[in-house]
């Protein structure tokens, strides 16, 4: 199934999964991590993360959504962006690659993922689109799922559309370079 960008509020998708644009200490926040916690139940969703405590940059943990229409959600840790010196495009490659190996093992069937990084963690987000974009389309070659990538503002669409372009005239490439 192919990735859809979309614009919407990602606690309103009606997807198996969500995934939050976490924090180490999987505490509430603001952005989308905060609307998230709001919409879920705020009692409800700080008690499951705070017994799995912690999650390291770059990994994911799966808690129950609770009030959102998704059964789960994907807290995912993105790297705060420190110029592109500390491996940042790396770990956030990760996030996406974690979180989608946690649908795998919970049967998940979609999945809507916010620009992971791109909001106050500061990467820019063409290179959060890339890599977001780039890790999905990996996964997609070899997975059956229905993945959709969330943005708030309508402004980022045109972008995220010319990163997609981009990063699929580039696989074709490599394609025909290995045929």
């Amino acid at each position: 199934m192919p990735l859809s960008i979309v614009k919407n509020d990602i606690t309103k998708m009606q997807t198996d999964a969500i995934v939050n644009a976490a924090n180490e200490r999987l505490a509430m926040g603001g952005g989308v991590c905060g609307a998230i916690f709001t919409a879920a139940g705020v009692k409800e969703l700080t008690h499951a993360c705070d017994a799995i405590g912690f999650c390291s940059t770059g990994d994911a943990v799966i808690t129950p959504g609770f009030a959102l229409p998704a059964r789960y959600i994907i807290h995912a840790v993105g790297p705060i962006w420190r110029g592109g010196h500390e491996r940042e495009q790396e770990l956030l490659a990760s996030c996406y690659d974690r979180s989608l190996t946690l649908a795998v093992q919970n049967g998940i069937n979609s999945i809507a993922f916010p620009l992971i990084s791109a909001g106050i963690y500061g990467m820019p987000k063409e290179i959060a689109l890339s890599v977001a974009i780039t890790q999905i389309r990996r996964f997609l070659d070899q997975n059956e799922m229905e993945v959709y990538l969330v943005l708030f503002n309508s402004a980022d669409l045109p972008l995220a559309d010319d990163c997609r372009n981009r990063v699929e005239a580039k696989c074709a490439k490599l394609k025909t370079k290995q045929s």
